[in-house]
């Protein structure tokens, strides 16, 4: 599934889509930090209305985001979260770390 970006006033969005799994991982994340590296935000909000599976590979991603993000002295927000990656993130306690809404 494809990754939507767009930026305005150095703030990032991330439109993630589909499955976030062990196989997508890899390949998305390469995307994203590219997009990252290019823009350079201060704010990286990843949007997750359009995931419809996450599993433990997702927590990875955010958590290099946040990584990343924290390396730029700029913040993360995921928004848009559906009822079982919401699950998923709140199980690990990402939300000690990043704002999910």
């Amino acid at each position: 599934m494809p990754v939507a970006y767009t930026t305005h006033n150095r703030i990032l969005t991330v439109a993630l889509s589909g499955d976030i799994d062990h196989h997508r991982v890899k390949g998305l994340l390469r995307e994203v930090e590219g997009e990252i590296d290019q823009v350079l935000p201060r704010q990286l909000i990843v949007d997750c209305a359009g995931i419809t599976f996450m599993d433990s590979s997702g927590i990875a991603v955010l958590l290099r985001l946040w990584q990343r993000m924290q390396e730029l002295e700029g913040e993360i927000q995921v928004t848009g979260l559906p009822d079982q990656p919401a699950r998923v993130l709140r199980a690990a306690g990402l939300q000690r770390l990043i704002p999910l809404t």
